[in-house]
């Protein structure tokens, strides 16, 4: 039984490998971790949690995807049924001048990271399914709707394993009838693949001060749609990215993305820097300007949107990477940070991450017969490897266009990346923190977002309803705040209380009755994009898991 002080007594499973999350990086780690024990003729016991409902259920991403990963894990998923169908047949990059002009940019102008030879438009919550599929096929035990809650840890400090979350439990804290305690996955190594700002990553990263020589993390929110359009629009294969408007009129920085996928589907979405100054910025409402404009606008008409979610990315790159390892566990995927935005993707860098762990952690639990385990020879394998190389290339292109604009860092990206390769002989660094980047209220215009159409715009509570978003009502807050004085005495008063616009699902509310103004949390709402987590100025926010299973359910994001 846990080492840890409970009131209630849980079971426990002891395993090899827990793997917490089932995104690119944990299953890679999962699927290799049990070919490496087929070849070696050893049984292995791993087993990965997933908080989802089921496996690519909270999954949301763009995506254009490299397979050189895949390549290396699956060298036969195209005869395996892998789920992607599209290959890039046109790349256009745009500057938006404005509400209505477009300026196309010379293919040779832009930065070769961006180029998308050879690469896949695809449903990234399919090919994650898809990787599930293969995954339990070699002996992996997978267990959707059971967040991992809790870390635990041995005596001497490192780290033991996770608990799932206690199910049943009244919003007051007291248990239902229904009240099922969580329970303890014990395991010699830990891999923690949650994706971007993993709450239990978070606590990792701070208990064993991993950044302790790295630069801050940065952030964007993604914000995406999926839409069914005119066949006679629809052109397969064609991969659309910009930037400009409508970011450019706060001085926001980010871009966008439009892909046409097979049948007659196009993904389209905002990527927006979470180091953006004006509070008044909402990032639901630039998505739905996005669409106005003729660039974008042109594929859409008589189209029928299908769906809509958001999520935080992590974009710092090498130079915000933490250290990865610890006794008994290693930080994997986006949870580290791995995702090379000079490319804008992450996914074949989220399962490396994954294969060089289960690489390590193999051959570190063949050399000992039990206890937990260190990983300590990542970083070795982690710097000999083409991730490391491919990441370090690309160290400077997001800290130029903090430091020098569009314009400028833009031009930097052209030359470090296609005349040196990313080999300049210095690094760029950005030290600051995305949430100190807001100004008061006072110093901000407000933002004059235009009403609905319902034709090509929309409002939050309808688009939310889109994501299947649920969460038993009658359960503990999840969003936790640390002074609950904080939203209205320090937030709103300088800020107008930005929650109630960077959430992309209508979660934080300011609201007035006789007794006065107050904070409403609808945490039924949240779509666990945690940007909260990342924007809030004054760091009172912390995402923590809710009930099992909770949260949205995207079928094909």
């Amino acid at each position: 039984m846990s080492d840890s002080t409970q009131e209630i007594q849980r079971e426990s499973m002891q395993v090899d490998v827990v793997i917490v999350g089932a995104g690119p990086a944990g299953l890679a780690a999962a699927i290799r971790l049990m070919q490496l024990g087929k070849e070696a003729d050893k049984e292995l016991s791993v087993v990965v949690l997933e908080k989802g409902s089921e496996v690519g259920a909270h999954i949301l991403s763009g995506a254009v995807i490299q397979t050189r990963a895949l390549d290396e894990l699956l060298p036969d998923w195209k005869s395996a049924g892998a789920p992607l169908n599209t290959e890039v047949t046109t790349d256009e990059v745009y500057f938006l001048r404005d509400s209505n002009s477009a300026q196309k940019m010379p293919n040779s102008l832009v930065p070769k990271t961006m180029h998308n030879d050879g690469n896949y438009i695809v449903s990234l919550g399919a090919v994650v399914r898809w990787l599930g599929e293969q995954a339990e096929a070699l002996g992996v035990e997978i267990y959707p709707g059971f967040p991992a809650a809790e870390i635990l840890y041995n005596e001497d400090g490192s780290i033991k394993g996770v608990a799932t979350g206690d199910m049943g439990i009244a919003a007051d804290g007291t248990h239902k009838s229904a009240f099922e305690p969580g329970m303890e996955l014990h395991g010699r190594c830990t891999l923690f693949a949650e994706g971007c700002r993993g709450h239990l990553g978070k606590q990792l990263i701070e208990r064993f001060n991993l950044d302790s020589e790295s630069d801050p993390q940065h952030y964007g929110i993604g914000l995406k749609e999926l839409w069914e359009i005119d066949p006679a629009l629809h052109q397969p294969g064609l991969v659309v990215h910009g930037a400009g408007w409508p970011l450019s009129e706060t001085g926001s920085s980010g871009g966008f993305f439009l892909y046409h996928l097979d049948q007659n589907q196009v993904a389209l979405g905002i990527i927006i820097d979470l180091n953006y100054s004006n509070p008044y910025l909402s990032t639901f409402d630039e998505l739905q300007r996005l669409k106005t404009h003729p660039q974008i606008s042109k594929y859409l008409e008589g189209g029928n949107r299908l769906s809509y979610g958001a999520r935080a990315i992590t974009k710092g790159g090498f130079n915000a990477l933490p250290k990865m390892d610890m006794p008994g566990g290693l930080l994997i995927g986006c949870d580290a940070g791995t995702l090379n935005f000079s490319k804008i993707k992450g996914t074949h860098t989220a399962m490396k991450s994954g294969m060089l762990a289960a690489e390590t952690v193999f051959d570190a639990l063949d050399a000992t017969s039990d206890g937990a385990v260190h990983p300590e020879k990542y970083a070795e394998r982690f710097k000999s490897s083409w991730l490391y190389d491919e990441l370090y290339r690309s160290r400077n292109f997001g800290p130029a266009l903090h430091k020098f604009g569009p314009y400028v860092g833009g031009g930097f990206n052209y030359v470090d990346q296609n005349w040196f390769g990313g080999k300049l002989p210095f690094t760029l660094h950005d030290r600051s923190r995305d949430y100190e980047g807001l100004k008061s209220a006072q110093d901000c215009q407000p933002v004059d977002y235009p009403k609905a159409d319902n034709k090509l715009t929309f409002d939050k509570l309808s688009s939310v309803a889109l994501t299947n978003t649920y969460h038993e009502e009658n359960q503990p807050v999840h969003l936790k705040l640390g002074d609950n004085s904080i939203p209205i005495e320090v937030n709103l008063k300088r800020w107008d209380e930005p929650a109630q616009r960077y959430c992309p699902a209508g979660v934080y509310e300011v609201v007035e009755d006789a007794s006065g103004r107050k904070f409403q949390i609808n945490a039924q709402n949240c779509i666990h994009c945690k940007t909260c987590d990342i924007k809030d100025p004054s760091q009172n926010i912390t995402w923590v898991s809710p009930e099992g299973g909770g949260g949205p359910n995207y079928p094909a994001m």
